[in-house]
């Protein structure tokens, strides 16, 4: 009994050295907290807008007909390219033709019956200044010489109009272009009684183009004109084309209880590659610095753990702190933090290019970092040591 329990209590003995040893081994290799850093670099901030909108020509005109009638000849087609006056239309004139004669004719007969009544008048108004007629006689030879003088009158207002109605009988082009739609066809009768119809439609240059985009209401306050645009059409995949923002419309378009804004983007289309009616994905760069000192932007929000943190300028909420590290020495540094764009934030102040800056807190084999009072006051110590202060 009693050399069994010798064994025991040697046992016991040789399991708690070895814990000792092991513990003694071990704690200088235990995961600790360690800091996530990154060199402080030179580099991009951008901010962007995506939204969609359509390819159109920057002038584009529907050519109509004022008159009534039937297509007589059509003298372009479609991808026709017109001069401004250039006739491309003429309806049939023969009504027109009938109309001009008729109205010709009304205005010769109100001119003789003016031109009669016109000398009654003033034969009647010498006799009764003398006396020699009544003035029921004078009044009668006032009323016909001013009813043949209104008709007369009106029959030139109709004669003016019947010639203008002639004239519209040929359809001219109003500008230089092409043309991009035709609604017509030859014997095909056209009635402009209620609307003007549309004949044709004429872009005027396809060399420059312009998109029509719709951008959310959440994101058109930070569009202006003048910003730098790139977008893509499906027709071309691979190539990304440029243009810049000119004009943001003020008019809003709700529809599904979404409320959007048309922001117009010029579109240079030297190689008439851009057809109207593409659809194009474009992004506007509302926001682009380039060469300036960048940080991650969580690096702008990280205290280490029991350090209190310097105080900000309360005026400037720009004002921030970055901790930096150097040769195992931890300090903040006062900066200004300028645009971001979500990761990255533009920093100005007391950081230089190459500074290394904690982002945050990962977990590995802890290295030592000293403070310039020397051991880290927040970094864990081995059991029974203290900081020593100086």
């Amino acid at each position: 009994m009693k050399k069994g329990k010798k064994i025991g209590m040697v046992t016991l003995l040789f399991v708690a050295v070895a814990g000792v040893v092991i513990w003694i081994f071990s704690r200088d290799t235990k995961p600790r907290s360690n800091y996530d850093t990154v060199a402080v670099r030179r580099g991009q901030i951008i901010n962007t807008v995506t939204a969609t909108g359509t390819v159109d020509p920057i002038v584009q005109v529907e050519v109509g007909t004022q008159v009534s009638g039937i297509i007589d000849h059509i003298y372009v087609d479609y991808n026709s390219v017109v001069k401004k006056g250039q006739v491309i239309a003429e309806l049939d004139r023969s009504t027109l033709q009938a109309e001009l004669e008729s109205s010709t004719a009304e205005l010769k007969s109100n001119k003789t019956e003016y031109e009669y009544q016109t000398k009654n008048y003033n034969r009647t108004k010498g006799l009764h200044e003398k006396g020699l007629v009544s003035d029921t006689e004078f009044e009668t030879a006032e009323y016909n010489y001013m009813k043949a003088q209104s008709a007369y009158e009106k029959s030139q207002a109709d004669m003016f109009k019947v010639r203008q109605n002639l004239g519209y009988a040929t359809i001219t082009s109003p500008i230089d272009g092409i043309v991009i739609g035709r609604e017509v066809e030859e014997g095909q009768t056209v009635a402009a009684s209620f609307e003007t119809p549309t004949l044709f439609t004429i872009a005027n240059d396809l060399r420059q183009m312009q998109v029509i985009a719709d951008v959310d209401e959440a994101d058109i306050g930070s569009v202006q004109e003048g910003q730098r645009v790139t977008f893509t059409v499906d027709a071309y995949p691979d190539d990304v084309f440029e243009g810049s923002v000119t004009q943001v419309r003020l008019e809003a378009t709700t529809e599904s209880n979404v409320v959007t804004y048309e922001v117009v983007v010029d579109a240079p289309n030297p190689d008439l590659k851009l057809k109207p009616g593409l659809t194009a994905n474009i992004t506007i760069y509302t926001m682009e610095k380039n060469d300036v000192l960048i940080v991650p932007a969580k690096a702008l929000r990280f205290t280490p753990e029991g350090v209190e943190a310097p105080v900000s300028d309360p005026t400037n909420y720009r004002a921030k702190t970055l901790w930096i590290t150097h040769n195992g020495t931890l300090r903040s540094v006062a900066v200004t933090a300028g645009d971001s764009d979500g990761i990255f934030t533009e920093v100005t102040g007391e950081i230089n290019e190459g500074d290394t800056v904690i982002t945050g807190i990962g977990m590995g084999i802890a290295t030592q970092m000293q403070n310039p009072e020397g051991s880290s006051p927040f970094m864990p110590q081995p059991p029974g040591q203290k900081n020593k202060k100086k």
